[in-house]
């Protein structure tokens, strides 16, 4: 509890409090618009962070992350648009609660569930982490190989659509990761001959590109203006009693899951939130409420996406394995200020840690504060055209990118990395696996190079060590499940095709 008062301390100074307040403000606000989700906001904000102290920068970015995560249920609830994946399954239920005349009461439930979640997300994450302190000094190069292995298939067989394509994603992260100068030997690596390749690829200009761009040239020929006349008032806010005691169970519910998922790498809060309103219907005496106004199909997801939004913390900041792209570009700001993710990070940098801690509690307060009162602007900038939102985000984008270096060829890069990111979600391929290799794919290299010259090159190293087999093997373990499923579904596939064959009408020839 020391450490946790003394994070309050750090989070209350006014310099750390006033870009807390910054970074909650602009996530909600950019939570609220459609495409524009976590990711986007923190792609255009990060080169901002380039010339500010580390706490305040990372305070900001948490910010931003679950402040968006509270914005993206208004468009879900009012206008039944999934601002981004995680909350479209809101949608299910929070849009016909809105045509009933009750999406006030489904954003009261809202804002319940998310602070409730989230505290307990907190409350997980004081009493989980200084646990892993306590083993932070058997993990060495081995043992951290082992669990960025397991970090690196988790977000590419986990994410959306067939696990190859994401693991082929993961793989294009890695090849961009490791372009540039490689550290121990000097050699420059895939730079094609531009010199400023040589140092490596910028994660800002990577992130605005595959996120920022690829938004843009998907959604260029969306002209209309996105909502319509919806209007919330302040008193449709408060729920009765009979619709809170409705609510608590499948809160708990929520809350827990989000919590095992948020401590598992890899896994995606979309994944999360459609689990928990699977559990609700499953286990309801009344089934067929769902999809026609059930408040539980609101809260309990609500609730999961809000307790994993603060254990997601858990892994990146003490393990250094982002569980999600957003959680790997805070990643790559923590290593743009020097810090290095990982066991050590609690101790190193306990300023940093427990202030970050504190200003959750601090930040899901300022969200009820903000959103009281400003449910009707949020509503009126979801009418904002996209001929208009989309330019100016493509200007901005163009000018955090040169701000960074003052560099033409970063923006140049950006561009480049839009137009494949375009190229690549035509395909139906995830390009969130790309940042999560290019931020893990170096650790990966450099903590193998260094067991190899440990064990002067021997593999065994991995598995005679009782941590780092444990890791290899369940990289293992999922490995041969992701194989199961798909010859399983090809089974499915190919016996399916044969009795529809089989059932077509037998013509003869005239």
């Amino acid at each position: 509890m020391i450490d946790l008062w003394h994070g309050f301390g750090v989070a209350l100074q006014p310099h750390n409090f006033m870009w807390s307040f910054v970074g909650v403000l602009v996530g909600n606000l950019i939570g609220v618009l459609p495409g524009m989700g976590a990711l986007s906001a923190i792609s255009m904000l990060l080169p901002l962070t380039y010339t500010m102290h580390p706490i305040p920068a990372i305070l900001m970015l948490a910010g931003i992350f679950y402040g968006s995560q509270y914005g993206g249920a208004i468009g879900a609830i009012l206008l039944n648009l999934p601002c981004h994946p995680p909350h479209a399954v809101t949608c299910l239920d929070g849009y016909p609660l809105t045509k009933q005349g009750k999406g006030g009461t489904a954003l009261g439930i809202t804002m319940i569930a998310s602070f409730f979640a989230a505290s307990i997300g907190i409350l997980v994450m004081i009493f989980a982490s200084p646990l892993l302190v306590s083993v932070a000094f058997k993990f060495e190069a081995p043992e951290m190989f082992s669990i960025m292995l397991l970090g690196l298939l988790c977000g590419g067989t986990m994410s959306r659509g067939p696990a190859l394509k994401g693991a082929s994603m993961t793989l294009v992260g890695l090849l961009i990761g490791i372009v540039g100068t490689d550290v121990n030997t000097g050699t420059i690596r895939f730079s094609l001959g531009f010199a400023e390749l040589t140092d490596k690829v910028e994660l800002v200009a990577l992130a605005l590109g595959l996120f920022g761009v690829t938004e843009f040239l998907r959604s260029v020929n969306r002209m209309e203006a996105v909502g319509g006349g919806v209007s919330v008032r302040l008193r449709d806010m408060r729920p009765s009693v009979a619709e809170l005691k409705q609510s608590i169970f499948p809160m708990l519910r929520g809350t827990l899951i989000g919590t095992l998922f948020g401590a598992m790498p890899g896994t995606g809060p979309t994944i999360t939130t459609f689990i928990a309103y699977a559990l609700e219907r499953k286990i309801s005496k009344t089934p067929e409420r769902f999809g026609r106004g059930a408040i539980e199909g609101v809260a309990s997801p609500e609730a999961a996406s809000h307790s994993k939004t603060q254990v997601d913390f858990i892994p990146t900041m003490s393990l250094g394995i982002p569980g999600d792209a957003v959680m790997a570009l805070i990643l790559g700001g923590l290593l743009i200020q020097g810090i290095q993710p990982g066991p050590q990070l609690i101790t190193e940098h306990a300023d940093l840690f427990w202030g970050l801690i504190a200003s959750f509690w601090i930040g899901n307060v300022l969200l009820i504060v903000l959103n009281i009162p400003l449910i009707g602007i949020w509503v009126k900038l979801l009418q904002v055209p996209y001929r208009y939102l989309y330019p100016s985000a493509l200007f901005f984008i163009a000018v955090g990118v040169y701000s960074t270096n003052n560099s033409l060829f970063e923006v140049s890069e950006v561009l480049v990395f839009g137009l494949i990111g375009a190229v690549f979600v035509a395909l139906d391929f995830p390009v969130a696996p790309i940042l999560l290799g290019y931020v893990l794919g170096p650790m990966v290299e450099e903590n193998f190079r260094r067991a190899m010259l440990v064990s002067r090159g021997d593999l065994t190293i991995f598995v005679e060590r009782p941590i780092s087999a444990a890791f290899i093997s369940v990289c293992a373990l999922l490995i041969l499940t992701q194989i199961f499923f798909a010859l399983r579904s090809g089974l499915a596939e190919r016996q399916f095709g044969e009795s529809e064959h089989a059932n077509l009408p037998v013509t003869e020839d005239v």
